[in-house]
């Protein structure tokens, strides 16, 4: 009797699922059928556990692969880390580079002003690099290749070049086609021992001071010991520099031919003692005697 009863319990629940409903849509006014479903509990589960699965679906392949999970918390976006890493490794570079150029333009004033060059500073070590992991090793092949060179360097017939005349073959401009810069009488010579790193040349006043090559004006200023003073950037790495004028025809950024009017001569500044021309000729960074390769 029991097992009776829980078959027909069964059976009810099973046939309440399977049980036939109709949803009927009708007019409010007419009472008109517009539409009809046939439905049953078993079918609205169905329905509903489909649905449920879809949205679900559809939720997680938004999240995965759309910029949606941006905004959600706990996901980010692998490829703003690696612009991040990219500007952080620009901005760095960056920042090396200006610091190079403002030591550039420190070492151009000192030169201007007749000062002595600043000791390079060594730039801060790149922080991006993990330097106490690099290990540097000889291996064997390095090793033998080595001394290889050092037997052939022991029978080569050729001298090897000191570091004075390799210096002198790095700043050797003599292929360059000067303009004089003015006419006149030289009272001191280049001497590199008292640091006297260009030419005085003593000429009538208000003669005019003339560009000895092609280039673009890089500085254009008055100085408290040599007064107004002009550097012009040549090719080459050349520059050439004019100091003591009574007054500058050119201003920074300006681009001169050889030959063009730069300054009129004079005597300002606390180391100008009468009117003249204090010419300085600078290649690769270190000076030289404009005589060598300029006829005044």
């Amino acid at each position: 009797m029991a097992q009776a009863k829980k078959e027909r319990k069964r059976n009810r629940w099973t046939d309440r699922l399977r049980t036939k409903y109709r949803l009927v849509f009708m007019t409010d006014d007419t009472l008109e059928e517009r539409l009809t479903f046939r439905l049953s509990r078993l079918n609205v589960f169905i329905a509903l556990g489909t649905l449920t699965i879809v949205l679900i679906f559809l939720t997680s392949f938004l999240i995965a692969f759309t910029p949606l999970r941006e905004y959600i918390p706990g996901y980010t976006n692998v490829g703003l880390q690696k612009k991040l890493y990219k500007l952080q490794m620009k901005t760095d570079s960056i920042e090396r580079d200006l610091k190079n150029k403002d030591r550039f333009l420190l070492n151009m004033r000192d030169i201007i002003n007749g000062k002595d060059l600043a000791e390079d500073k060594q730039l801060p070590r790149d922080t991006t690099k993990r330097y106490g992991d690099i290990k540097i090793t000889r291996s064997m092949e390095d090793s033998i290749l080595r001394a290889e060179v050092d037997n052939q360097a022991k029978y080569s017939l050729y001298k090897v070049e000191n570091i004075e005349s390799a210096n002198k073959r790095k700043s050797s401009i003599g292929g360059a086609l000067f303009f004089s810069p003015l006419k006149g009488v030289i009272t001191n010579d280049f001497n590199n021992a008292t640091r006297h790193y260009g030419v005085d040349i003593v000429a009538g006043r208000n003669e005019t001071i003339k560009a000895v090559l092609d280039g673009t004006v890089i500085f254009s200023n008055w100085t408290l010991e040599t007064g107004y003073v002009i550097a012009i950037q040549h090719p080459q790495n050349i520059v050439s520099i004019y100091k003591h004028n009574s007054a500058l025809l050119k201003k920074v950024g300006e681009s001169v031919r050889a030959g063009d009017p730069i300054a009129i001569i004079g005597e300002t500044g606390e180391l100008s003692t009468g009117p003249h021309l204090h010419f300085e000729l600078w290649n690769e960074g270190n000076p030289v005697n404009p005589k060598d390769y300029i006829t005044f």
